[in-house]
């Protein structure tokens, strides 16, 4: 089954030199696939997720998700898209501060209207599967980079959404908490069959996914599986 759908899609930053940073370009992911694209930095990765997940409006083209063009959708209706069915994974992580784990986790599911026991048993048993029970009442800054990191995760599942996205997630990661992070979300999509599309050049995601799409100049250039 067909999850995400873009057809031909292109995004140009204008300016003196106009950018094409995403260049007549398709992709489809299946429902339950792990999907990394790839590219040297400039190559549009970061630029065709935030077209993907509806943080930005394509120039030309179309983009479907679980069979819905949202390529026409207003902004209120993209904010809509993005709590209901899109959970993302930022390279700066965007954790609220005065927030605990458990807290920012839960902060999705309050603003979709989850009731409060709900909420407690959702992110009670996603903190329990990514190894998080003991930080439940940590605030990021007392914590470490590969934790926050499987907060940001844990609050990105813990919505059911039908797809995860994921910017550079092991950019400010060690080589051994890069190597768990990967781990876990492949767990979690071969477990729990969620879709992930993860925009990186860190080669331990390259070589660990069963799909990788090589971009250049906002271009897909090869792929493999």
């Amino acid at each position: 089954m067909e999850i995400l759908k873009a057809e031909n899609i292109s995004r140009v930053y204008d300016g003196e030199f106009p950018v094409r940073a995403v260049d007549d370009l398709s992709l489809r992911v299946e429902k339950g696939e792990f999907v990394c694209i790839a590219g040297p930095s400039g190559s549009g990765k970061t630029t065709l997720l935030h077209l993907l997940g509806g943080l930005e409006k394509i120039d030309s083209g179309a983009i479907s998700i679980e069979g819905e063009d949202i390529s026409g959708f207003s902004r209120r209706q993209l904010a809509e898209l993005r709590l209901r069915k899109i959970g993302f994974v930022f390279q700066e992580l965007n954790l609220i501060p005065v927030l605990t784990a458990e807290e920012n986790i839960e902060y999705g599911l309050l603003l979709q209207g989850v009731g409060l026991d709900g909420r407690r048993k959702r992110v009670g048993r996603v903190m329990e599967e990514l190894g998080l029970s003991g930080l439940a009442r940590r605030r990021p800054h007392e914590m470490s980079g590969g934790q926050r990191q499987r907060v940001a995760v844990a609050r990105a599942v813990v919505s059911q959404a039908a797809i995860v996205m994921a910017d550079e997630p092991t950019a400010n990661l060690d080589s051994g908490n890069s190597r768990n992070l990967v781990e876990m979300m492949k767990r979690l999509n071969q477990e729990k069959g969620i879709t992930f599309v993860l925009a990186t050049h860190d080669e331990l995601i390259h070589n660990s996914a069963p799909r990788v799409v090589f971009q250049r100049d906002g271009k897909t250039v090869r792929e493999t599986k």
